[in-house]
């Protein structure tokens, strides 16, 4: 009985227990079911919030993408415009730059054109120059063109004679120099010109080396037989000029041609008495004359002031003595007149007016009171006025009539 009844509990308790676990296993599943509706729902809440958020991410996106994309355009208008603006300006200046180039190209061209004409005019010119030169007479002339130029460019034409006659020689060749330079003390400088251009000119048109250097050495030998010419013309023999004679080559390039040829050239005529000049160094020697010259003007000018001073200083004494001898003359007059005044009062007037007490002179007549004078003349101070001893009154002109000397 108790064995039913523990039986019967314990089936009871086991009923009662699996009751409890059906219903605990149905509450189980019926929670498990809320669960996964639950989660059902969730997820199709998720998926459709996560639906939405990607439609919400997407929208974002877009209007980030547009917004962006009008930023980035404006920035890039704000940063194009500008560099726009700049190369709009500079197509402008770039097409300013090419209708000026255009312009200048053109009158470049013309200008080329115009100097192209020009140098065929002055070849022409050159070559007729050259021509003319050629010719002994119209070199010699140019030479005295040059040489006269130098002489305006010294300032000293009133001092320079051309083609003066100085003397004849016992064979009756006349000696006409191109120029002569008057110097101080009557003497003068000789000066000629000459122009060795043959040889020059045909090394300047030599093609080749040895040509041009046998030309140049032609030419120095020319230079030579001019100076071995003006040595033998012995200006210098007439006394009036130093012992030395000028020989002017009218351009430069002449005398540096013959030097680089023969360097002993200047040597060679300086042992002959000639001196070579150019137009510079002759300008030079011709400014040394002229400043001569005014040196021996500014002497000559001091000598005649000494001499005039001394003449006037001599004069000055000389009318020192005069005035000495008139104020010594005038004091002596002063006193004769004051002794005749004195005498006149004293001894004959006291006897005339005695015929007024007689009433026998006539009144319309009185005579006037003298009186004798207390002035005398000034003694002369300065010691080139007074003389250191005054001769004697008696001289035999009257003193009007002394000479100034």
């Amino acid at each position: 009985m108790i064995v039913a009844i523990a039986i019967a509990a314990l089936l009871g308790a086991a009923i009662g227990a699996l009751i409890a676990w059906l219903i605990a296993a149905a509450r189980a599943a019926r929670l498990e079911e809320r669960a996964l509706a639950a989660e059902a729902r969730a997820q199709a809440a998720g998926q459709a919030q996560a639906h939405a958020i990607e439609a919400l991410v997407e929208r974002a996106k877009n209007e980030l993408s547009n917004a962006t994309a009008k930023r980035a355009s404006e920035s890039v208008d704000a940063l194009v415009k500008p560099v726009a603006e700049t190369l709009e300006n500079f197509r402008k200046h770039v097409g300013e730059l090419e209708q000026r180039r255009e312009h200048a190209y053109g009158a470049l061209t013309t200008q080329l054109l115009e100097v192209s004409r020009t140098q065929e005019i002055l070849r022409g010119e050159t070559g007729n120059l050259v021509s003319a030169l050629r010719s002994p007479n119209v070199r010699g002339r140019w030479g005295e063109i040059q040489l006269e130029r130098c002489v305006e460019l010294a300032g000293i034409s009133h001092l320079c004679d051309f083609n003066k006659k100085l003397a004849q020689t016992e064979d009756e060749k006349r000696k006409i120099p191109d120029l002569t330079v008057n110097l101080p003390a009557r003497k003068i400088i000789v000066v000629d010109s000459k122009v060795p251009l043959t040889a020059y000119e045909e090394s300047q048109r030599a093609s080749d080396a040895p040509t041009r250097e046998r030309k140049l050495r032609e030419h120095a030998g020319q230079v030579r037989k001019h100076i071995v010419a003006l040595s033998q013309k012995a200006y210098w023999d007439l006394q009036v000029t130093p012992e030395f004679t000028v020989l002017f080559l009218p351009g430069e390039q002449f005398f540096g041609a013959a030097l680089d040829a023969d360097p002993d050239l200047s040597e060679y005529a300086a042992e002959r008495n000639v001196i070579i000049a150019t137009p510079t160094t002759l300008i030079a020697m011709l400014r040394a004359v002229y400043y001569g010259w005014r040196q021996e003007q500014l002497a000559d000018n001091a000598r005649q002031i000494s001499e005039l001073g001394a003449t006037l200083y001599k004069r000055i004494a000389t009318v020192g003595e005069y005035l000495a001898t008139l104020g010594v003359s005038l004091n002596k007059a002063v006193d004769a007149f004051n002794k005749t005044v004195t005498s006149l009062e004293t001894r004959v007037l006291v006897s005339a007016r005695k015929f007024e007490d007689l009433h026998v002179a006539p009144s319309e007549h009185p005579i006037t009171e003298l009186t004798p004078l207390d002035i005398t003349a000034r003694t002369l101070i300065a010691p080139e006025l007074a003389p250191p001893k005054l001769p004697t009154l008696e001289f035999k002109n009257q003193p009007d009539q002394l000479p100034l000397e």
